[in-house]
């Protein structure tokens, strides 16, 4: 019997999931590139029925996770250690990376431009192309990359770490944790499905992320050169991101994800630091300032703000797909903040997840989409008009060149795209490629291979997207479609961690949690966390 129980728990390839997935992102590709136009058509109306439907319960669960962030933050709950021994990861490196893996690099070009959007088509019943509607428009993009985001990837990281390293369940993947939160099989069809879905919940993520950074890039490649701006530039910039994140990722973690995060997160605060000093310094801080004075004091009217009189689509059309937007990424995050969050307690997860998350996204839109205000009023780049023209990617470009040092800073800002979705890519690869491996247990990773296969496959529906020039309602779409049955499955994952907790933690003290955790960071590695935790765990003998 022994040699029989080591052989079944030994990682292995889940082949039935990794062609299941291929076929059917083969068969999107091969639509999306054969009929364009219905394609297109097809996606808006899918979107707005989405939305109609899904809208007001995406915003809910929004603001519950930020209610239960906050809760287990300020707890004896926060005290919890992850796992045993030292973290294995210093604090700069740590927080960098999973900022890279749930910052997409589509964040540079939102960074910019997000406000224009919001200044025409304002929320909360403000009229558009006004004083007011200025104001609010980077107050609605703090909001909308700010501390509910964050709590929505908090709270599914730690339901995905407290299995993983709390509870010693096998698994690094989404059904493995739901089946040892439920009972259902990871490998029964129910496990299949929630398998699927996270494999295609994250290509609709990176469609977006990918075909935005690559269009702005290549118009920014465009204007400088002289090249022509079409698909065949856009498909070389994709083959090469590809290949540099292909590389990190079959390195591995801690020699290719850590030095990629550490160059892109350095990049990022350096590029945002000399907007702040080479733009207008006074009305960059200024504006900020205000920014986030308007977002703090409307927090929750912006979170549950449907407007169901006035009939604006403002809150379905930004807040709530930027909400299942996270959501698309939030499997993907919990498996690589888990990964890389041994050996920390819950409340250092959440005070550098949302903290962290949301300081350096509030410090780098407001100070790029400051300089645009600025730009906006003194006449010099009109960018909410180009929106509906020549396109924002054309008015990220113009905003670059107006910046003193304008050509080698717009170079400095396409690098640094590049580099974040090369990192941001890296990360997704290790995230699927640890679903698509049978019996990953505490220690291990996937095999560099399965990781360099799906670095490739995750290049491909992008590609398909920049062929057909899908315009940003399909991408939306894309996200949309792919994210709204991750709303039950989140659902799951907070009851499931709140019925752990209450289970295992609910008769200690605040005391006895803190002394578990010290004792904890001299344990032997593989030291049970909780004595008591196989008891409750359904199933565990057939977790993936």
């Amino acid at each position: 019997m022994k040699p029989e129980i080591i052989e079944t728990s030994r990682p292995s390839i889940d082949w039935t999931l990794i062609l299941t997935c291929l076929a059917i992102v083969s068969t999107a590709v091969i639509f999306l590139t054969a009929y364009p136009d219905q394609a297109k058509a097809s996606a808006d109306q899918l979107f707005s029925a989405a939305t109609m439907t899904f809208g007001s319960i995406v915003q809910i669960v929004g603001f519950v996770c930020v209610v239960l962030i906050i809760g287990l933050a300020m707890t004896k709950y926060g005290s919890i250690k992850l796992g045993d021994g030292l973290p294995e990861y210093k604090n700069v490196s740590w927080i960098f990376m999973f900022i890279c893996a749930g910052l997409g690099s589509a964040t540079m070009y939102w960074a910019f431009m997000e406000w224009s959007y919001y200044y025409l088509t304002p929320g909360l019943g403000i009229t558009g192309s006004t004083q007011q509607a200025l104001e609010y428009s980077i107050a609605y993009s703090f909001f909308h990359w700010g501390v509910t985001p964050w709590s929505i990837y908090g709270i599914a990281s730690l339901a995905m770490a407290y299995h993983f390293h709390v509870r010693r369940n096998k698994g690094l993947s989404l059904a493995a944790v739901v089946e040892s939160m439920t009972g259902f099989k990871a490998r029964g069809p129910v496990g299949r499905v929630i398998d699927l879905i996270f494999l295609f919940s994250t290509f609709g993520g990176l469609v977006l992320t990918t075909t935005l950074t690559t269009s702005t890039v290549a118009k920014g490649i465009a204007d400088l050169t002289g090249i022509t701006d079409g698909f065949g530039l856009k498909a070389s910039i994709v083959i090469m991101v590809t290949m540099v994140f292909s590389l990190s990722s079959y390195i591995g973690i801690s020699s290719g994800m850590q030095h990629l995060a550490k160059v892109a997160c350095g990049m990022t605060l350096g590029f945002g630091l000399i907007v702040l000093f080479l733009g207008p310094t006074e009305f960059i801080i200024n504006n900020f300032t205000n920014a986030a004075g308007i977002a703090l004091q409307n927090f929750v009217q912006m979170s549950l703000h449907t407007d169901p009189v006035g009939g604006s689509d403002f809150a379905r059309s930004w807040t709530a797909f930027y909400w299942l937007y996270w959501i698309t990424y939030t499997p993907g995050m919990a498996i690589f903040v888990t990964r890389i969050s041994r050996g920390r307690t819950i409340r250092e997860v959440i005070m550098a997840m949302v903290l962290g998350g949301c300081g350096g996204c509030w410090f780098f839109f407001g100070s790029l989409q400051s300089f645009a205000i600025h730009q906006f009023i003194t006449g010099v780049v009109d960018a909410p008009a180009m929106l509906s023209g020549a396109g924002g990617e054309a008015a990220v470009s113009m905003l670059l060149h107006s910046l003193p040092m304008g050509n080698v800073l717009s170079v400095v800002y396409l690098l640094l795209m590049l580099i974040f979705l090369a990192s941001h890519l890296d990360a997704v690869a290790y995230t699927v490629a640890a679903t698509s491996t049978k019996n990953l247990k505490e220690g291990d990773d996937p095999t560099p291979n399965l990781r360099l296969f799906w670095c490739l496959l995750l290049a491909a529906l992008p590609l398909s997207m920049l062929y057909i020039n899908a315009p940003l309602s399909t991408l939306k779409t894309a996200v949309i479609l792919t994210a709204i049955p991750f709303i039950a499955v989140l659902a799951v994952k907070i009851w499931g961690l709140m019925r752990w907790l209450k289970e295992d933690y609910s008769h200690m003290s605040a005391e006895a949690i803190v002394a578990q955790g010290r004792a904890l960071t001299k344990a032997h590695p593989q030291t049970p966390i909780f004595p008591r935790a196989t008891q409750h765990a359904p199933a565990m003998e057939t977790l993936v």
